[in-house]
């Protein structure tokens, strides 16, 4: 089995932070994402273990929804780290939200590491049934 996850330094956004020291380099992560598209909307999942509401951000800009954290992974103060990959991970991802979507109308929640987002159709977006008449 391969590892397929996209890993590369952090350099810019408002989370950002520079660091040279190989050891505590910030490293981001493209999470894992489901989404779901029904005839109310998107439901969108992404994975963001150890990531708490007040590293969070979400915004939607310019039709584009932007995700980005940081997760806090607390290291017990008598152990000495040997060797960590990733001390605190950055996650970021951004998607192009439809014009059949009302972004004014997203519902978010976190819970134990996954970020739901609810992205609701726009009204006249939504099917209808068209009533029929008989003459």
């Amino acid at each position: 089995m391969n590892d397929t996850t996209q890993v590369a330094h952090r350099n810019d956004g408002p989370m950002a932070q520079r660091h040279e020291n190989e050891a505590t380099r910030t490293m981001t992560l493209v999470p894992a994402v489901d989404i779901v598209e029904d005839k109310n909307g998107v439901t969108l999942w992404a994975d963001l273990p150890g990531v708490s509401r007040e590293k969070l951000q979400v915004n939607v800009n310019d039709g584009t929804l932007h995700m980005e954290a940081e997760a806090v992974v607390p290291m017990p103060a008598d152990l000495r780290v040997q060797h960590a990959e990733i001390r605190q991970p950055h996650f970021a991802r951004s998607f192009v939200i439809s014009a059949d979507l009302d972004p004014t109308q997203i519902q978010a929640q976190l819970q134990d590491g996954v970020l739901k987002l609810i992205i609701p159709r726009r009204d006249e977006a939504r099917p209808r049934r068209i009533e029929i008449k008989i003459s």
